[in-house]
């Protein structure tokens, strides 16, 4: 068993940091309830005082990832300044918050499907109104001449997306790229596919 998370932080907290560990190195079927409130170490009692079910840990798990980063997508969308700065730092955040939050991220990508339908409903709009506000800066840029035009700007955000989906098959944290430099890297990418030809 993983050692257990840290005991300061409040059981709510430390509830969704033992699922997150725990679905991310196991999966969400094979990890049980028990599996959970014993790396968190708390009751059964205290986990059901706050999540009803495990559904409810795996969607808590997605929502608060994604929460993180539509503010933070929505604060640099906002900023004044050039569309290739900010479509910039959007792309290089969004893979730096992934990398920080791994676990979650590893779990959003392979466990959703495992939630009810109406779950995952739910879900699936959550994440398209993030894409679609990282497209808006694509086709801003394309709008006002700075992006080639030529690309479809939602194949441009699958692809772009692609990526850092499969950023934890082989991220690792002890390598020798930070977070902050595979972001700087990816946005890089990014913005070159859209220089004007």
């Amino acid at each position: 068993m993983a050692a257990r998370v840290d005991m300061a932080v409040p059981v709510q907290e430390r509830l969704l940091a033992a699922a997150s560990r725990l679905f991310a190195e196991r999966g969400f079927a094979p990890t049980s309830v028990q599996d959970i409130v014993e790396l968190a170490g708390v009751t059964k009692g205290a986990m059901y005082h706050y999540y009803a079910s495990k559904d409810d840990l795996l969607q808590q798990i997605y929502t608060r990832l994604l929460l993180v980063q539509a503010q933070r997508l929505a604060d640099i969308a906002e900023t004044p300044g050039p569309v290739a700065e900010r479509l910039r730092a959007a792309a290089a955040d969004v893979v730096v918050t992934t990398l920080e939050h791994l676990d979650d991220a590893m779990v959003s990508f392979r466990s959703m499907h495992m939630l009810p339908a109406d779950r995952q409903a739910q879900v699936r709009a959550d994440r398209r109104r993030y894409h679609e506000r990282f497209r808006a800066l694509i086709e801003e840029g394309q709008s006002d001449g700075v992006f080639r035009a030529d690309l479809p700007a939602d194949l441009v955000t699958h692809q772009f997306f692609g990526g850092v989906h499969h950023l934890g098959s082989w991220y690792r944290a002890d390598g020798e790229l930070t977070p902050l430099a595979i972001g700087a890297s990816f946005a890089e990418l990014l913005l070159r596919s859209l220089q004007p030809i």
